[in-house]
């Protein structure tokens, strides 16, 4: 869902605090210590302040961190804490001081607690580009952090410009602890790939260059490509290199390839850093960037486009299901006939995050997080009926409305495929 202002943990809890009246955010005036916080803007008679809460901002050393009044001194304007914090609070040091009825932990606790009461109903958008037909798979791993899925998009057209497609080996240049040549089993477009068997006495820099007709890709932003590796690396072990010169010399783009699981084939895509530079491309190189020992890189298809070009056509529902046991995208038979060699784009959402530190920014409409917050805080401290002099119980139903108000705002969610 949309997100009104990405407020972070903080001032949500701040928020509620001044619709609680029970909080007071200032900062400190001069130097204090580990046990206490000077601030001359504090009123009151001596002991006024006791056993309230501070809450630490962004004290260095201290953020987040939760006390609690043991003194206030109003001579020095002095505030002593118990128990101690880990370090010695500092002019500008900035702080929260919470009527000891109100806990700031339990604060946060509300807050989360309003997250979860919405999830399943609202959900982090996410757009992700992971899926690449090939006319044979149909089964594809839904990727971490995607927890429902709307829909699911072919892109039928992009401009788009080939810079190898793998159908010769590279021998412009190769490293002796590398030998490249053409697979014609195990590939991805085409008839082929590039094969390149990496020894053990490879090293980190270690380059297989080839040379190309050359491309002006000054008017395209990314690089995509296929690519296997027999052990799992990590994002720029392996580098894709582009150049104006030979045999990438001086490599004028160096692309790190994303993270790969060990022998399977992904499909990157990798945004060009230097585009406008990139007007005469004539040699093309993967590098061995990381000491992975021995081991075999698959390259495929590689081209260069241009991403807002690209044209989104709509999968049929009835052409794909999810499998939330194996947490899978599964694909119709039929689906070849719709999208047979074509990147997938995924649209569906996450579910909202908890926020464990004051700096962690909201992923659900604020309003109703305050309002529900604010409503729990009410009823928590009301004691009922009976102890309830402030009306709290009558502010906790004035809130409750207003949450649900806010909550009905939520966009409602259509069509949409759970995947846990």
């Amino acid at each position: 869902m949309a997100i009104i202002q990405g407020r972070t943990l903080a001032q949500l809890r701040q928020s509620v605090g001044r619709n609680l009246n029970a909080v007071y955010v200032s900062s400190a005036s001069g130097n204090g210590s580990t046990t206490t916080i000077v601030d001359n803007t504090l009123i009151g008679s001596d002991d006024t302040h006791n056993g309230k809460w501070v809450v630490f901002n962004d004290a260095s050393g201290n953020a987040g961190q939760v006390t609690r009044v043991s003194d206030y001194t109003s001579s020095s304007t002095t505030l002593t804490l118990s128990p101690a914090v880990d370090a010695s609070s500092a002019t500008s040091d900035t702080y929260e001081l919470w009527d000891d009825e109100y806990n700031p932990a339990n604060l946060d606790s509300f807050i989360n607690d309003a997250i979860l009461e919405v999830t399943g109903h609202a959900y982090d958008p996410i757009e992700n580009l992971t899926f690449h037909t090939d006319g044979y798979q149909l089964r594809f791993d839904v990727p971490s952090g995607i927890s429902m899925i709307q829909d699911l998009f072919y892109r039928n057209s992009v401009d788009f410009t080939r810079l190898h497609s793998c159908g010769a080996a590279f021998d412009e240049t190769v490293d002796s602890d590398i030998t490249v040549s053409l697979d014609t089993e195990d590939k991805k477009q085409g008839s082929q790939s590039c094969k390149f068997v990496i020894a053990a006495g490879a090293s980190a820099g270690d380059i297989a260059t080839d040379s190309i007709t050359s491309k002006d890709i000054s008017g395209y932003d990314y690089i995509e490509m296929w690519i296997k590796s027999t052990v799992a690396t990590s994002a720029g072990n392996l580098k894709l290199l582009l150049d104006n010169s030979a045999s990438c010399a001086s490599p004028i783009e160096t692309l790190n390839v994303p993270a790969l699981a060990a022998d399977t084939w992904t499909f990157v895509r990798m945004q060009l850093s230097n585009p406008e530079t990139d007007t005469a491309i004539i040699s093309v190189g993967l590098e061995y960037d990381s000491d992975l020992g021995a081991c075999t890189v698959w390259l495929d298809d590689i081209s260069a486009v241009e991403n807002d070009t690209a044209e989104w056509i709509k999968i049929p529902r009835n052409l794909w299901r999810i499998d939330k046991e194996a947490k899978d995208v599964v694909f119709d038979n039929y689906v070849h006939g719709v999208a047979r060699y074509n990147l997938l784009k995924i649209v569906g959402g996450d579910k909202p995050a908890l926020l464990s530190s004051d700096s962690d920014t909201s992923e659900v409409n604020e309003q109703y997080l305050i309002a529900a917050a604010t409503a729990r805080a009410f009823a928590a401290a009301s004691g009922g009926p009976s102890v309830d002099p402030d009306q709290r119980r009558n502010q906790a139903g004035f809130w409750f409305s207003m949450s649900n108000r806010s909550r009905k705002s939520l966009p409602m969610l259509t069509n949409v495929r759970l995947v846990e």
